[in-house]
């Protein structure tokens, strides 16, 4: 079916796509307190559970609603154990969810078949049970992932991209909705407002997954929707970013016309651009960056004001030689400072281990030395640690000594 044909298809079950708000500049945005009262918050403090192959929870597919319920009550009490104040749980992994949605599937990471019901509501759950310990819950989406496979036959009947195969894309063996399309753009909102509008939610958080990492050898065909969308723009990376800037200022538009209602948190890969190809660009040599290929302007949607929190993913150690976490945290200072955007940074738990080929990750204290620089720049207001399974476990002690050194007191919720 060609463009026209699903447009016209699309807009009897969804409506008219709403005109684009051009969005308030960051000093002019006022800072939303959502539903948790965090904006502005000095000492965030958050792990993220991931439910995307059974990353952190559930440990696995298939488990009785009852064993599943236990192990994410026991990674929220984790999280109280470690004096942290917020939850990001990964609701909406790839285009489905851990709630009764009625946009889209049950996930396949609860009961291991997409589509089938696991016999109670996760995101209810985890709600009520989160705020009853004192936790905020973040709701984590990601926007366009739709499997980790190419074969729209195995996905369950009823799900809108194989009802609407031409919304999608096969890249680097998975596949994708195709972000060109406004059709695309307005349903992923609609699925991510269906759990907006029915749980006291106190942020929507997206991960770093826009376009797809590049694949080499690989080509993102969107052919199509450039020829149908892309005129006037200079260039289809300057019409890819349109259309993430697009995704990001109506989602922020739409949030923010809810009044006090959650807060719009994005955790970016932390490099935006390297300074040799950017003099505004950090003084990285990473060997990729958001806005030339994830066609992400992460930097524009702080200084525009569309986002009410930043956590870029800084997963590299003080004085790595490409991408110094000294190095990163200074420029992500400077980004927000001056703006309504709260700046809290991405921790690679996950990298802390004893047996790591990298050795300052095998010192317990890195975690540790990281939140003492941070506190050297005041526009950091916190920390998020990837991942929920490390926080509990705490492999070599890493989390332990952060706690120790710096969670000594209860966080302030």
């Amino acid at each position: 079916m060609g463009l026209i044909g699903r447009r016209a298809l699309l807009a009897g079950a969804v409506g008219v796509i709403a005109a684009a708000t051009t969005g308030p500049p960051a000093a002019a945005a006022g800072r939303r307190t959502g539903r948790g009262g965090r904006a502005g918050a000095t000492d965030f403090r958050g792990m993220w559970i991931a439910s995307v192959s059974n990353v952190d929870w559930p440990s696995e597919s298939g488990l009785s609603a009852a064993r599943q319920r236990t192990e994410l009550l026991g990674l929220l009490d984790a999280a109280v154990g470690r004096s942290l104040g917020a939850v990001v749980l990964q609701v909406r992994p790839a285009a489905d969810a851990l709630w009764p949605s009625k946009l889209e599937p049950w996930s396949q990471w609860l009961t291991g078949k997409q589509g089938v019901d696991p016999g109670w509501d996760p995101l209810d759950t985890a709600v009520k049970e989160a705020h009853a310990r004192g936790l905020e819950l973040h709701a984590w989406f990601n926007p366009f992932r739709v499997a980790n496979h190419t074969d729209l036959d195995r996905l369950v009947s009823t799900h809108p991209a194989r009802r609407n195969p031409g919304w999608t894309v096969e890249y680097g063996g998975k596949l994708y909705y195709n972000p060109g399309l406004p059709e695309v753009r307005r349903f992923v909102q609609d699925a991510m407002f269906d759990a907006v509008s029915r749980y006291p939610l106190d942020a929507v958080h997206w991960d770093d997954y826009f376009y797809p990492y590049p694949v080499e050898g690989e080509y993102f065909d969107d052919d199509e929707a450039f020829e149908e969308y892309g005129e006037g723009f200079a260039s289809r990376a300057a019409w890819r970013r349109d259309n993430i800037d697009t995704l990001v200022r109506e989602m922020s538009a739409r949030l923010r016309a809810l009044g006090p209602g959650p807060r719009f948190g994005i955790s970016p890969f932390a490099v935006w651009r390297n300074s040799d190809r950017d003099p505004a660009g950090s003084p990285t040599r990473a060997g990729l960056g958001t806005y030339d290929d994830l066609y992400a302007d992460t930097r524009k949607w702080v200084r525009e004001g569309w986002i009410d929190y930043i956590v870029p993913q800084a997963y590299w150690h003080i004085g790595h030689p490409t991408a110094d976490y000294a190095d990163i945290v200074p420029w992500w200072a400077r980004t927000v400072a001056g703006t309504d955007v709260d700046l809290y940074v991405g921790e690679a738990l996950y990298r802390c281990d004893a047996d790591s080929p990298t050795e300052a990750w095998r010192d317990p204290g890195e975690l540790s030395k990281h939140v003492r620089f941070a506190r050297g720049y005041p526009e950091v207001r916190g920390h998020v640690y990837f991942s929920a399974k490390q926080v509990a476990a705490d492999p070599n002690g890493a989390m332990a000594r952060v706690v120790a050194d710096h969670y000594r007191s209860a966080s302030p919720r």
